[in-house]
């Protein structure tokens, strides 16, 4: 509910204009400043009262003077047992939403401080900031603060065992639903349960990160457990002896079950304290994570993260807009095979996830058995990720959980081991059987031959033989590219006809030093289409590569031994046209001659008869470096001959087909991360999308 129009609607509060700085709470005839964060949260606490609680405004009243001692405070909200306002009986004090853990604390000393002073009857107290939420039952005669799980409704004394349900009832009678909220507040909440764990050192932000993960499990779990109408959620707090201890036990529980089920997202047990899970539950426990808008959940968790996994793990998200452009072109169906070979947090996977949710309502209503099989079966069965950091991994199996799961086929792992070592996590990894590979493979790293066992098992680890090096032989590499691994690594997860579409640096595309690699393309993949991005397209998220997106198709293996054997013909046909072998024997037989006979003039005018002597003079090793340099540059231009001669050959003879060219100049954010109105990718993604469906 939005309570804010609603108060409006029912004459509670107006504003002066559209624009909102100033508010009036029109029974008191009260005027505040709107712009101020903690007017809102006022605000909104207010009108639950009267809106949910059912307390009638002639009760309640705000900024109310309390004396302490000699001086004069002022208490938020208070209120009153009777319509002359004379028995206070709740004091709500309000936060802005981005106070501390401990500023929380002391707003709930300063709730209780003004308890205290209050003559009579004032029995509860809330503490809220609006995305956290704190009641409390008030006995002046004891020290301890009894946490309850609401204040109770206009009319009753009585505090109910737990306050949110299944289907809930709109607090008609006293219980709530758990309720959706949005990016910005998800946000906040996901920083504030950070910040709590983190605690300026308490623990490394990766430990951190790591207890934030394993109490969203319990909260997702607990959310998608079968329940009935009305029955309560286990997430929350409940009236009774030691409220904080036996929550703890309750979440505990749900963390077991859940492990049970699926040991593979967390192997380690809960290591946060009682304290700490309480003040964690303040903020979860009225909120519905699986019912909360699916991208805001995907921004509110990415933006939380983004800043450890860069600095922690030197691991960089792809930017949304890119990602979403990726997946927005492909064909993907329900009945589509899908991996990401390095899939980080699991951005590509979720927009994968997402595009067949939406592509199942317009087969089906959703609610509907039929609804949920068609995505979830993708999600179980059709959706794979592979990431070799064990933290991020199971970061991408929780951002799969918080947006409906697709978590089972994520393993931690190098993407380029064998398909043996794979397929031993899970069998699904197998080559040959993918439709889609959608990937940002890391850059500008290496993989060393000393290092990784199967290095020698790639095509690309070997340094292939130059056709006009007659007597070359095939070497391995000391190292190769990551990027360039990849490829080869997903060529061979694909399917015949299976597309590729990969974020590269550009050098794969321009350098010179990779047109072997270039050329190993060709064959293995028809080139479907290349979109270059802005040079500031990762600024915001710290690297600066310059990169586009390559999309590739599978030739089928006839396809591929087509183009080979057409390109081995084309050299053969040079090699004999161009009489390459013999003009080389020629020519070195004609050197050996013109040394032979420099060697016999320089015997004469060194007076020397050894063979050896002369050479080491140096009349001799100027006339044969240039000599050398002579008979190497007629080879070298041979050479460009023949080879400007194959390009044109291929050209002429190799399958000919049109390439989707496109530049994207901007894609909807500046370098610093601000979003901005231009978005270059929207318009080539419909014109991409189009050239795809109709590829032969």
């Amino acid at each position: 509910m939005n309570y804010i129009e609603e108060g409006v609607k029912r004459k509670l509060v107006n504003f002066d204009s559209e624009q909102r700085k100033q508010i009036t709470f029109l029974h008191q005839n009260v005027k505040r400043n709107y712009t101020q964060p903690e007017i809102k949260v006022q605000t909104e606490a207010f009108l639950r009262l009267i809106i949910d609680y059912g307390y009638s405004e002639k009760r309640i009243k705000q900024f109310v003077p309390v004396t302490m001692g000699r001086d004069i405070k002022e208490a938020d909200i208070i209120v009153y047992n009777d319509d002359e306002c004379s028995q206070p009986y709740i004091v709500i004090e309000c936060k802005k939403q981005d106070i501390t853990d401990a500023e929380f604390n002391q707003a709930v000393n300063q709730a209780f401080s003004y308890a205290y002073a209050l003559a009579g009857s004032i029995k509860y107290i809330w503490v809220t900031n609006e995305i956290k939420n704190a009641y409390y039952k008030v006995d002046k005669n004891s020290d301890e603060k009894e946490t309850i799980p609401n204040i109770p409704k206009c009319g009753s004394n009585e505090i109910l065992k737990y306050l949110y349900v299944k289907g809930g009832g709109k607090g008609d009678n006293g219980y709530f639903d758990l309720r959706t909220i949005t990016e910005d507040e998800l946000t906040k909440i996901f920083q504030a349960i950070h910040q709590l764990l983190w605690d300026g050192g308490k623990r490394d932000e990766s430990e951190a990160f790591d207890e934030f993960d394993k109490v969203l499990f319990c909260k997702m779990w607990d959310e998608r457990a079968a329940r009935k109408t009305g029955e309560p959620y286990s997430f929350q707090f409940y009236k009774e002896d030691e409220p904080e201890e036996k929550l703890y036990k309750r979440i505990i529980s749900i963390y077991g079950q859940g492990r049970r089920k699926d040991a593979n997202v967390f192997s380690d047990d809960i290591k946060i304290d009682v304290q700490e899970l309480s003040e964690i539950a303040r903020y979860l426990q009225g909120i519905n994570l699986s019912a909360t808008d699916l991208d805001s959940k995907g921004k509110a968790f990415e933006t939380f993260m983004g800043g450890l996994f860069r600095g922690k793990f030197g691991a960089f998200f792809t930017p949304r807009p890119v990602v979403k452009f990726i997946v927005d072109v492909l064909p993907i169906k329900n009945d589509s095979k899908v991996l990401d070979t390095s899939c980080g947090s699991g951005g590509f996977l979720l927009y994968a996830l997402d595009k067949v949710r939406h592509l199942a309502k317009e087969y089906y209503e959703e609610g509907t058995i039929e609804h949920f099989r068609f995505w979830h079966d993708f999600a179980e069965k059709n959706l794979f990720g592979i990431e070799i950091s064990n933290k991020i991994s199971r970061t991408a199996k929780m951002n799969m959980i918080i947006h409906d799961d697709g978590h089972t086929n994520v393993i931690q792992s190098d993407g380029l081991v064998t398909e043996k070592d794979l397929r031993n996590k899970n069998k699904g990894f197998q080559y040959g059987t993918f439709d889609f590979i959608i990937t940002n493979p890391p850059f500008g790293s290496e993989i060393k031959q000393t290092k990784n066992a199967y290095f020698s098992l790639y095509k690309v680890a070997h340094k292939q033989v130059d056709w006009l090096d007659m007597d070359g032989k095939e070497t391995l590499r000391n190292a190769q590219s990551t990027e360039v691994m990849f490829i080869e690594q997903d060529y061979r997860f694909l399917r015949e006809g299976g597309i590729l579409a990969i974020v590269v640096p550009d050098g794969i595309l321009t350098n010179s030093s990779l047109q072997y690699f270039r050329n190993q393309i060709e064959e293995w993949f028809r080139i479907v289409a290349v979109v270059s991005l802005p040079q500031t397209t990762f600024t915001a998220t710290g690297a600066g590569v310059k990169s586009s997106v390559l999309f590739l198709k599978k030739w089928n293996l006839s396809q591929t031994d087509d183009i080979i054997n057409k390109k081995g013909e084309i050299k053969q046909e040079l090699l004999s046209s161009f009489e390459y072998e013999w003009k080389l024997k020629e020519w070195e037989k004609t050197k050996k001659e013109l040394q032979k006979k420099k060697i016999e003039e320089l015997k004469t005018i060194l007076l020397v008869n050894s063979v050896a002597e002369v050479k080491k003079s140096e009349e001799y090793r100027k006339f044969n470096d240039k000599l050398n340099e002579d008979f190497a540059e007629k080879i070298a231009s041979l050479k460009d001959d023949l080879r400007r001669k194959y390009i044109y050959e291929q050209k002429k003879r190799l399958l000919d087909y049109p390439i989707f060219m496109a530049i994207a100049e901007q894609i909807g954010y500046d370098a610093t991360g601000k979003k901005i109105p231009q978005n270059d990718l929207i318009m080539i993604s419909e014109e991409l999308k189009k050239f795809i469906e109709n590829l032969e």
